[in-house]
């Protein structure tokens, strides 16, 4: 399966590309800025950001209401996409994030520099070039286990 073929959760709903694209460079900082200093409060927030955009219905979290206002400082256009891969991607996020925060407390660093490495791949391909992480695993995880049945 190549990338344009890949499966996403549809939704109606609608969020800015652009925003989106911003979040992730301040996850990244987030994600590298908590693993340096091994700050389990920094991988916290990190973690609370992505539950409240994964499992809330909060219109925005604190680092999409900072991207927002960064994109909004820039005078950048609204691109909208589809927001259930987004939430998705979150889901991942916040499971990636609450990692990191248990390995990290508990000194397993090894494991959290692995973890934490693939999250800011993720959220580096989001930046860079628009690439859903959380679409291709829904693609060959998700689907495959559930026999590719959509609800």
């Amino acid at each position: 399966m190549n990338p344009k073929e890949l499966i996403c959760p549809v939704s109606n709903e609608r969020v800015n590309e652009r925003i989106v694209r911003c979040t992730a460079l301040f996850i990244i900082i987030l994600a590298v800025t908590g693993l340096y200093f091994q700050s389990e409060l920094i991988l916290l927030l990190m973690a609370t950001d992505f539950f409240i955009r994964a499992f809330t219905s909060l219109k925005t979290s604190p680092v999409s209401f900072v991207s927002q206002n960064v994109i909004e400082m820039l005078g950048l256009d609204r691109k909208p996409i589809d927001k259930a891969p987004k939430i998705f991607a979150a889901r991942l996020g916040f499971l990636m994030s609450f990692l990191l925060v248990v390995l990290v407390a508990s000194g397993s660093m090894i494991a959290a520099y692995v973890i934490g490495g693939i999250l800011t791949l993720f959220a580096t391909l989001e930046l860079v070039i628009g690439f859903c992480a959380g679409c291709f695993i829904y693609s060959y995880v998700v689907l495959p286990l559930t026999n590719g049945e959509k609800n």
